[in-house]
């Protein structure tokens, strides 16, 4: 399967915002069910967002609501963070999911990528 690489995670203060990146290796992502996990030190990996593929329906958890949206730009897929809060630290994943769209979260599979860390702090 196509190898995932994340990218553009930094060090930011609270309030401040952060753009991340998700390619496949020859792969374009447009047409596929994609999602944002990420995972705090300790704590499990959770869903962030998710945008199917065929329709562009999105789903957000309830945390990051108005502050994060997930786009498509030329067959690679973003996050826009906005106004981080110090609770958004952790390590950010991409993945191919399945997802209802019922409103349940996404569900990831294939490989994980190695991710790419943000940390919000002062």
């Amino acid at each position: 399967q196509a190898q995932l690489v994340e990218s553009g995670g930094g060090l930011v203060p609270p309030g401040g915002s952060l753009r991340l990146s998700c390619t496949a290796s020859g792969v374009s992502l447009k047409d596929y069910d994609m999602g944002w996990f990420r995972q705090a030190p300790g704590k499990a990996r959770e869903g962030v967002s998710c945008i199917k593929g065929s329709d562009g329906s999105t789903y957000y958890a309830d945390s990051v609501k108005d502050r994060f949206t997930i786009f498509r730009e030329n067959g690679k897929l973003h996050l826009q963070m906005n106004d981080l809060q110090a609770e958004d630290t952790g390590v950010y994943y991409c993945a191919f999911v399945t997802w209802s769209g019922s409103g349940s979260p996404p569900e990831p599979f294939g490989s994980w990528g190695q991710g790419t860390q943000v940390t919000v702090s002062s």
